[in-house]
């Protein structure tokens, strides 16, 4: 077992993509699979939907990064069977200055997780809302590509030709294995033209990497992080649970059954 990492960005906030880290994962960790999420937000929004306290910790991803504490120290288990979490905590706002300090800074990320790829199929990286140093470090670590999490809302594609360059500069100095692995379309909505007319412009963009799967607006997706519950535990039965549950489907048979043929 050697684990596929996966780095979740988009530098636009609120496009639902720690949402989109903690459902996916749940799911493949009921699909069987051994996941971790590893929060590189400070704002410790993956930490907390995941039913953990920052202010209870001891120590978190920014002791890993800034103090070179074995990542294993910092690994907490979740209400969820085979999902772990390397958690964040608002430490981590300060971490870009004193990352910079370190040689070959853009790379902690990616050695911190080397001694514990055989734990896990899935490391899955909730990234924060920037391009700075720590999505870098994500970037860098994620040995099968970046997934951009993209709302179905006005102005959805502004900004994402900033991120693309950076995914570019990054395949070209640090990390030449890394693709988009995939485009998510998120926060639905049916009713209106808009949503239909950003999914057609979004899959002209992406025309090979938009997952089929929609993740539709869903306000019982926007509860259960209040809860610190994924929305398999939280409300298995709504509209935005079974849509990660086939988009967690579609992820594993896009990932994992080419090695298979």
């Amino acid at each position: 077992m050697t684990a596929r990492i996966y780095c979740f960005a988009n530098q636009k906030g609120g496009v639902a993509k720690t949402t989109t880290v903690v459902n996916l994962a749940a799911y493949l960790a009921a699909a069987g699979r051994r996941v971790l999420v590893v929060d590189t937000d400070p704002q410790s929004n993956a930490t907390t939907s995941l039913g953990v306290n920052p202010r209870e910790l001891n120590a978190s991803l920014y002791d890993v990064l800034v103090e070179q504490m074995p990542i294993q120290q910092v690994l907490t288990v979740t209400d969820q069977l085979g999902l772990d979490l390397a958690p964040a905590t608002t430490d981590l706002a300060g971490a870009e200055l004193e990352l910079a300090r370190h040689m070959a800074r853009e790379r902690l990320l990616a050695r911190a997780l080397k001694p514990i790829t055989d734990q896990y199929h899935y490391i899955l990286i909730d990234e924060p809302p920037s391009l700075g140093l720590l999505t870098i470090n994500g970037l860098t670590a994620a040995t099968h590509g970046v997934v951009i999490p993209v709302q179905c809302e006005y102005l959805a594609l502004e900004g994402l030709s900033l991120l693309l360059e950076t995914i570019q500069q990054v395949r070209e100095v640090l990390n030449d294995r890394l693709v988009i692995a995939g485009v998510v379309l998120t926060m639905y909505d049916s009713r209106t033209n808009l949503s239909q007319q950003v999914v057609q412009e979004v899959r002209q963009f992406f025309p090979n990497e938009v997952f089929q799967t929609i993740i539709p607006r869903n306000i019982r997706l926007s509860e259960a992080p209040s809860h610190g519950q994924t929305i398999l535990s939280y409300a298995p039965g709504s509209p935005g649970a079974l849509a990660y549950q086939a988009l967690a489907h579609e992820f594993l048979t896009r990932q994992e059954e080419p090695q298979q043929r």
